[in-house]
């Protein structure tokens, strides 16, 4: 079992990455108080493999679980099924003291967390990511919010889980596809973070893909705690942490275009290589290190380019639609280099199209 915190404003949001966890999730739910009423959101999908195990090991620990569930995908990211979470939670008159825990990938995380910040002003939540996107982004750090049909997460607050409680043992029922998608968050971490890591990636590719356990563990806990010290730094993403964001301006772009067709993951990708051209035209990262980075998201499957033909002028105008935009200027990361990154707005438009152009199939 690996067990550390992130600490942030709000007091320690305590972090455990422990094969089987779930079996007895009751005790890491006592750990923090036992609450009156406890809401499990989740998808179908997800709530028929883990619900009856989560929802006897909470029955053992005293507490009674009710269960809500969304549409797997992220078109259940949206007001609609936020309305739906909130009706839940008045049918169980769920007080300031309740408790949601949010059971299953990167849509459920940011959906049930956006619920907990915004339900009587702010109720505690708990994580329990199931996908290996969720594992290292979006159960950590905080950013909850739903989608608008202008864009990606443009609505939303930053509310942390008091517990992520992790079992990596919930990989080993995911399709390939998942596991790519998910691999994408973890080489942006290396990418922006930790060149060792990006070795680690090349040398480990075969036992990544093939999901071995260990290492699926060691490859969760570094990019949980690679994520955990940016977030400590920026809370709030004043700063430091918009570095988080390397390959998602257009990458958010790419995927809104595309209506959510691509997995999130595989959008990042294509943002990542299209901002990592950026990056080599800017004179930041070599041409050689461009190449291995193209190579490495092909090894794990994940794009370099959109699977169908797009507008290039309104998936440009779509990256103004980014939370980065700031006095009308886009803030781009791009890397200097290999695990650093810059952050800067002046990246001009004829360059920014001619990244979007090379992301055309």
């Amino acid at each position: 079992m690996t067990q550390f915190n992130l600490d942030i404003s709000r007091g320690a949001c305590e972090i455990v990455i422990e094969g089987g966890v779930l079996e007895h999730i009751g005790k890491w739910v006592q750990s923090i108080g036992t609450p009156p009423v406890v809401v499990i959101c989740s998808d179908t999908t997800v709530a028929s493999m883990y619900f009856d195990q989560v929802a006897a090991s909470l029955q053992n620990a005293g507490v009674h679980a009710l269960l809500h569930t969304i549409e797997p995908g992220d078109e259940s990211k949206n007001i609609n099924e936020l309305t739906r979470i909130y009706d839940c939670l008045a049918d169980a008159r769920c007080p300031r003291d309740g408790l949601l825990l949010a059971l299953g990938g990167g849509v459920v995380s940011d959906l049930t967390g956006f619920a907990a910040a915004t339900w009587m002003r702010g109720i505690d939540y708990i994580t329990c990511p199931t996908t290996l996107e969720a594992d290292v982004d979006a159960a950590i750090g905080g950013k909850t919010a739903v989608n608008h049909t202008s864009g990606k997460n443009l609505i939303g607050a930053f509310h942390h889980a008091r517990l992520i409680v992790v079992d990596p043992q919930c990989l080993r029922t995911l399709p390939a596809r998942d596991i790519s998608s998910g691999l994408a968050e973890s080489v942006k971490h290396a990418l922006i973070a930790d060149s060792d890591f990006l070795d680690w990636h090349e040398r480990l590719a075969s036992s990544i893909l093939a999901v071995e356990p260990a290492t699926m563990a060691e490859l969760v806990e570094r990019n949980m705690r690679i994520k955990a010290n940016v977030v400590e730094q920026d809370e709030k993403e004043h700063g430091l942490r918009a570095i988080l964001n390397f390959g998602h301006t257009i990458g958010h772009a790419i995927e809104s275009w595309f209506s959510y067709g691509l997995r999130h993951g595989e959008a990042v990708s294509i943002g990542m290589a299209a901002a990592a051209f950026i990056s080599r035209e800017e004179g930041l990262l070599a041409e050689p290190q461009l190449r291995r980075i193209r190579s490495l998201l092909q090894q794990f499957a994940l794009p370099i380019k959109a699977p169908h033909p797009f507008d290039l002028e309104e998936v440009h105008q779509l990256t103004y639609g980014d939370k980065k935009v700031k006095a009308g200027k886009r803030l781009w990361v791009l890397l200097n280099g290999l695990g650093e990154t810059v952050i800067t707005d002046k990246v001009s438009d004829s360059l920014v199209r001619e990244a979007i152009q090379l992301c055309q199939p």
